[in-house]
C-alpha cells in the first residue's frame, strides 16, 4: 500500500469561474465520498498515502486547488484566491463527484483554512456530512481569538499572542511583493524537498511534485487575498453546520495548540484528537489519519449514529478521561506481558481511550483474549501476538510484522516480567540468567527494535518500561529481582536523555505492591521441593491480595506518564515513600534491607 501513490486514480476536469480544476478519484463511486483538500505549498499528491488507504472503504476525491498542480490559475492572480472563489471551486467539485449525497470533507494546512469557510457559510449547508481539520484554523475564528486577547491582555494571553506571532513569521514574508516568487522559483524551490526530509522526516515518494516552485509562487496569493482582510474583520456568524473532527499535531512548528482553545464556541459537535507529530502529517502519519478519518466518516454515515456525541462527552460518560481519548484515540500501542495483571489492565485502559492495541505475551491464548476484550471495550482494532520477549530474534521478527501489518508503534509498554526471591548465594546462575533475560533483556530488546522504528520515522513516540519500587529499595531477599529492575530504571533514564532530541519520551513505572498474578509464578531460590514452593507462592498471593492494590491504578498511572511525559513514576503509596527515602534518607532503606522476611 505505502508508496502506491495516485497512479490508478481516475481523473476528470471540472470548470468553475473561468478555470479548470484537476480532480482525481479512487474507490467505488457508490460509496460515501471523502473529499481531501491540500494545503500550501502542496498539490493533491500530499494526500496520496492517505487516499489509497481510505479508498479501500470509501469513494475518495482529491483536487488540485486553483493555481496548483494541474489545475489552471486565475487571471489576474490578485483577487483570484479569495475564500469566496475557493468555495465556488469546492461546490463545483462536490456537485461533479457526489451530486446527490453530502461529502465528508478533510483539509490540511490551507486546505483546512478554506474548508472552515466551506463548513461555516450558508450556501454549503447540506453539502457537507462531516469535516476533519488539521493544521489550519478558520481565519474568522483566528481573528476573534486575536481580538479577545487584545481586548483583555492578561500576561498569559499576551504570551499566547506573541507565541503564535513568532510561529507565523512565514505569513509576513508571503505578503512581501515579488520576493516569495523569486525565492520559490529559485533556491528555495530546489531545496524544499530536502528541507522537508531533514526537518519533517518526510519519506521520499511522489511528493512533492515537479510543479512545486510554481505552485508555491502562485499560492502566495492565498495569503495576500485573505489573511489581513479576515483577521481584521472576522465574520460573527462562522458557526459550523456539520460535525468537526480536529486533529492537532503537537509538534506543529507553525500553529500553537492554544489557537483552538475557544473552538467549542463555534462548533456545536466537536471531536478533538492530538497527534505527537510535526506539521505534514498526511505524509508522515497516513496510517493514523486514515484510521481517524475512517472512524469519523463511519460514525456520521451510520443511521444509528445520526446524533453522535463529541469524543470528550462520550469519554466522560464511559469513565474515560477526555484528555486520554483526545491523546490516545487511534494511536498504536504495543504492550508486552499483556495476558494478565498490569499488562492486561494497561491494554484495556488504552483500548478504552480508543487506541489500537497489540497485546504481546508468550501465552498465545492469553494475548488473544486480551486483544478480543480490548476490541469489545473500545479499541478500533486489536491483535494478539505470542512472543517470548527474552528471545532477541523473535522480537526482531515481531517488530517487522507489526510495522508491515499494523504500522509503526506510537507507544511501547515493556511490561513483561517474572519474580524471583531468595538470598544471593542460594540463587543459581541459571536463575539469575532467567530473571535478567526477561526483566532486563526483554526491555532492552523492546526498546531497541521498536524504539529504532520510532526514531527512524522521526515523528516522536513514547516508551514505558515497567520497573519496580524494588529498583530503589534494596532487599536481602530480592537480589536478582531488584538488580534487574534497578537496571531497567537506569536504562530508562539513559534512553530518556538519548531520545529526547527525537521527541521520544521514556518513562519508568515503579508500581510497588500490586495485586497481580506475578506472585503465583514467582520462583523461590534454594527451594527444591515443589510443594514448599507452591505453599510460599500461595502465601505471597494472600499477602498481595490483602494489600489489594488493583492493576488498573497502575494502568492509569501509565497513561498519565505518557500524557505528561513523566520520567520516573512511583505508583502505590509505599512506592512513593520508598522513592522519597531513597533520595532523602538512603541509610534507612539500607537498614530495612537487612530484614529477613518469614518463609
Amino acid at each position: 500500500m505505502a508508496g502506491a501513490g495516485l497512479e490508478g486514480a481516475r481523473e476528470r476536469r471540472v470548470r468553475t469561474g473561468g478555470i479548470e480544476l484537476c480532480v482525481a478519484e479512487l474507490g467505488d463511486a457508490d460509496r460515501p465520498t471523502v473529499l481531501l483538500v491540500h494545503g500550501y505549498p502542496d498539490s493533491k499528491e500530499v494526500w496520496s498515502e492517505v487516499a489509497v488507504r481510505l479508498a479501500e472503504e470509501f469513494h475518495v476525491v482529491l483536487y488540485d486547488v486553483r493555481g496548483h498542480g494541474r489545475s489552471t490559475a486565475p487571471a489576474p492572480l490578485r483577487g483570484g484566491f479569495t475564500l469566496e472563489k475557493l468555495t465556488d471551486d469546492f461546490l463545483a467539485v462536490a456537485d461533479a463527484v457526489s451530486p446527490d449525497r453530502p461529502v465528508h470533507l478533510v483539509g490540511h494546512d490551507w486546505g483546512s483554512v478554506q474548508s472552515w469557510e466551506f463548513v461555516t457559510v450558508r450556501r454549503t449547508e447540506g453539502r457537507i456530512a462531516s469535516f476533519t481539520s488539521m493544521s489550519g484554523p478558520s481565519l474568522d475564528h483566528f481573528g476573534h481569538w486575536i481580538k479577545s486577547r487584545m481586548t483583555r491582555p492578561t500576561p498569559r494571553r499576551v504570551g499566547q499572542l506573541l507565541g503564535q506571532g513568532a510561529k507565523s513569521w512565514y505569513v509576513y514574508m508571503l505578503h512581501t511583493p515579488a520576493l516569495p516568487e523569486l525565492a520559490w522559483r529559485g533556491p528555495l524551490g530546489r531545496r524544499w524537498p530536502k528541507l522537508l526530509e531533514r526537518v519533517e522526516r518526510i519519506p521520499a515518494g511522489d511528493y512533492p511534485t515537479a510543479s512545486l516552485p510554481d505552485d508555491a509562487a502562485t499560492g502566495a496569493w492565498l495569503y495576500r487575498d485573505n489573511v489581513r482582510a479576515r483577521l481584521s474583520r472576522p465574520r460573527p456568524d462562522a458557526f459550523a453546520h456539520a460535525p468537526v473532527q480536529l486533529i492537532t499535531p503537537t509538534g506543529d512548528a507553525f500553529l500553537s495548540e492554544r489557537l483552538y482553545d475557544d473552538l467549542g464556541t463555534w462548533v456545536p459537535e466537536l471531536t478533538r484528537r492530538s497527534l505527537p507529530a510535526k506539521h505534514w502529517v498526511p505524509r508522515t502519519r497516513p496510517d493514523q489519519l486514515a484510521a481517524w478519518i475512517t472512524d469519523f466518516v463511519r460514525t456520521h454515515e451510520e443511521p444509528a449514529a445520526r446524533a453522535p456525541r463529541p469524543v470528550a462527552e462520550t469519554a466522560a460518560r464511559s469513565g474515560v478521561r477526555p484528555e486520554y481519548a483526545e491523546r490516545f484515540g487511534g494511536q498504536l500501542v504495543l504492550v508486552t506481558g499483556a495476558a494478565g495483571g498490569i499488562g492486561r489492565a494497561t491494554a484495556f485502559a488504552f483500548a478504552e481511550a480508543g487506541a489500537r492495541v497489540v497485546a504481546v505475551d508468550r501465552d498465545a491464548e492469553g494475548a488473544a483474549r486480551t486483544a478480543e476484550m480490548a476490541r469489545l471495550i473500545g479499541a478500533p482494532d486489536a491483535w494478539g501476538e505470542a512472543v517470548d520477549v527474552s528471545d532477541e530474534q523473535a522480537m526482531e521478527k515481531l517488530a517487522v510484522k507489526v510495522a508491515a501489518e499494523y504500522g509503526i508503534v506510537d507507544i511501547l509498554v515493556n511490561n513483561a516480567g517474572i519474580g524471583l526471591t531468595g538470598s544471593f548465594f542460594e540463587t543459581s546462575s541459571e536463575e539469575w540468567k532467567r530473571v535478567l533475560d526477561v526483566n532486563l533483556w526483554g526491555v532492552i530488546h523492546g526498546c531497541r527494535v521498536f524504539g529504532a522504528q520510532m526514531a527512524e520515522r522521526g515523528q516522536g513516540g513514547h516508551i514505558v518500561n515497567t520497573a519496580s519500587a524494588a529498583a530503589f529499595q534494596p532487599s536481602r531477599a530480592l537480589s536478582a529481582y531488584s538488580t534487574s529492575k534497578a537496571a531497567v530504571l537506569m536504562l530508562s533514564e539513559c534512553l530518556r536523555a538519548e531520545l529526547a532530541g527525537r521527541d521520544i519520551g521514556v518513562s519508568a513505572i515503579c508500581p510497588g505492591i500490586v495485586n497481580t498474578g506475578i506472585t503465583a509464578t514467582t520462583r523461590f531460590a534454594g527451594v527444591t521441593d515443589p510443594a514448599e514452593e507452591k505453599r510460599r507462592q500461595r502465601k505471597a498471593s494472600r499477602l498481595y491480595g490483602l494489600r489489594n492494590y488493583p492493576p488498573e491504578k497502575v494502568a492509569d498511572a501509565i497513561l498519565g506518564a505518557v500524557l505528561h511525559d513523566r520520567a520516573v513514576v512511583p505508583v502505590t503509596p509505599e512506592a512513593h515513600g520508598v522513592h522519597a527515602l531513597s533520595r532523602l534518607a538512603p541509610g534507612v532503606l539500607r537498614t530495612l534491607a537487612r530484614w529477613q522476611p518469614p518463609a
